[in-house]
């Protein structure tokens, strides 16, 4: 049953990130089209889209396939540095999937509440976060 888990945790991560590298690029679009109602609208349903069919499935399923794989063995993963790295940093990871979904509701609203340049810059953390999850996990470089 673990490895069945572990697949599907797998797979979710994937989907879950693409959704966040994908979400903040419908913003900037959005924020660079204002005044274009026919951009606007195309790029509101796309995030929207998006953010229900991708991301809020995708976080919900990776959180509760992680704590199903972190219950087969509790005992042994409290004990190791790198799965509190990992939760760590997929706390992050989480963090900033609320960040960019509560800027896209302002964006939607037809707000401005951060500038496309910046987001831009933003898009790259939750890709950053992910390699050092990996790094965590795989190579192991907090274990004793």
């Amino acid at each position: 049953m673990y490895d069945w888990l572990r697949a599907f945790h797998i797979i979710f991560v994937i989907a879950w990130m693409a959704g966040l590298l994908i979400y903040p690029r419908l913003l900037v679009y959005r924020l660079e089209g204002q005044g274009d109602e026919r951009l606007e609208k195309m790029m509101d349903d796309a995030a929207r889209r998006t953010r229900n069919i991708i991301l809020t499935p995708g976080i919900i399923i990776v959180w509760l396939l992680g704590i199903g794989l972190a219950s087969t063995n509790f005992a042994y993963y409290v004990g190791q540095p790198w799965f509190w790295a990992k939760i760590v940093l997929v706390l992050g990871i989480s963090g900033m999937h609320g960040y960019f979904v509560s800027i896209g509701r302002k964006v939607a609203a037809g707000e401005r509440p951060v500038e496309p340049k910046r987001l831009r810059m933003l898009n790259e953390i939750p890709m950053l976060i992910a390699i050092f999850a990996v790094i965590a996990v795989v190579v192991q470089p907090f274990s004793r």
